[in-house]
């Protein structure tokens, strides 16, 4: 038997890696160790690749960071932690109410920690949730860098990450509902807003966009292509947005934006600059959040099925906490969109020549 060999006796026979080994294994005090585990190695200087080489090697000797359910003598603690980048009106929100209902039903409590993107909270939420002894962890489009030693579901990540399932809605044919129904009603100059950077669904959602417009023969006019910037709450992004593609001066018939709140922006600048929706403008949104529905006009929208992706992604991370091969899907979890017909679409005004 090598040295090597002795460090490493979890993964002779599978049994968990106590914190001697794992700090043995690494070459590091148990002290050290256990400040990553803990979330405390910001505050003692740990460097980042010590950091990672613990998480890296806790996750792969299969150690489990759980004082609760050591106290208690237990193999769980039946506790989950949640993820969001906010608590407001709009697609955590309806996530969050799909996962709350499978786990009450479960009988296992949450954490919930919201990020607003920081990427200091994205790198420290996750030890930290790990030092609150949680047996897995739902990330909702929240982008995790660190390889962790439980069970993750990502909901909207579009990460390939060891021990990760994403839970990933179909956008092409998201993009291919709106973008048909905007065409069968004659719209050709079509405005485009995009999401914010930071969030893991825009750049997937853009592709699609673009692959289903040239599928479609309908041409992107870059200049009437602008994208949300800022990470403030409710319908203000969207109306900052809807007052650039105004002041570009390039004519558009319609707008399909990155969601419902921007949408209801754009369909309040729109208004306030005298522009009728949908008689000179439709508008089309993405989520079909509750008041897409009150909003006057109330809005067509591809409807994603947010609650039932909370589901899924909790019943998936249970299956994975409770799974004692660990034999998880390596491929995403696809959703399927739909599209409601609203009143915030309409035939494409003629062009008088």
């Amino acid at each position: 038997m090598t040295s090597k060999d002795r460090e490493t006796p979890s993964r002779r026979t599978g049994a968990k890696t106590d914190l001697k080994e794992l700090a043995r294994h690494l070459g590091v005090s148990q002290t050290t160790v256990s400040r990553v585990l803990n979330g405390s190695a910001k505050d003692y200087r740990i460097s980042q690749e010590t950091q990672q080489r613990v998480l890296a090697a806790a996750a792969k000797l299969n150690y489990k960071a759980n004082a609760l359910a050591r106290s208690l003598r237990s193999k769980r603690s039946k506790t989950v932690g949640v993820m969001v980048p906010e608590i407001s009106e709009g697609y955590s929100t309806a996530v969050l109410g799909g996962i709350e209902e499978v786990l009450l039903l479960a009988g296992f409590f949450y954490f919930v920690v919201s990020h607003r993107h920081r990427a200091d909270l994205l790198h420290e939420y996750p030890s930290l949730l790990l030092s609150r002894a949680v047996d897995g962890i739902i990330a909702v489009d929240s982008a995790l860098e660190e390889v962790l030693p439980i069970p993750v579901v990502s909901v909207s990540g579009h990460h390939r990450r060891p021990q990760v399932i994403n839970i990933e809605l179909d956008h092409i044919l998201a993009a291919r509902y709106a973008l048909e129904h905007l065409k069968h009603l004659g719209h050709r100059a079509i405005a485009f807003i995009k999401g914010q950077t930071f969030s893991s669904d825009t750049r997937a959602r853009w592709r699609a966009i673009c692959r289903v417009a040239s599928d479609l023969g309908i041409e992107i006019n870059p200049r009437l292509v602008t994208q949300l910037e800022d990470h403030g709450l409710g319908t203000d992004p969207g109306s900052t947005a809807t007052v650039r593609l105004l002041e570009r001066g390039v004519h558009f018939t319609a707008i399909f934006a990155f969601n419902d709140l921007a949408a209801i922006g754009a369909i309040t600048v729109l208004q306030e600059a005298g522009i009728q929706v949908p008689a000179q403008v439709s508008v089309v949104g993405f989520d079909d959040i509750l008041s897409a529905a009150t909003n006057n006009p109330p809005l067509t929208t591809v409807k994603q099925p947010m609650k039932e992706m909370g589901r899924v992604a909790a019943s998936t991370l249970l299956q994975m906490i409770h799974s004692e091969k660990q034999e998880w899907p390596k491929h995403p979890i696809r959703v399927l969109p739909a599209f409601v017909e609203r009143q915030s679409t309409a035939e494409a005004p003629q062009v008088h020549t």
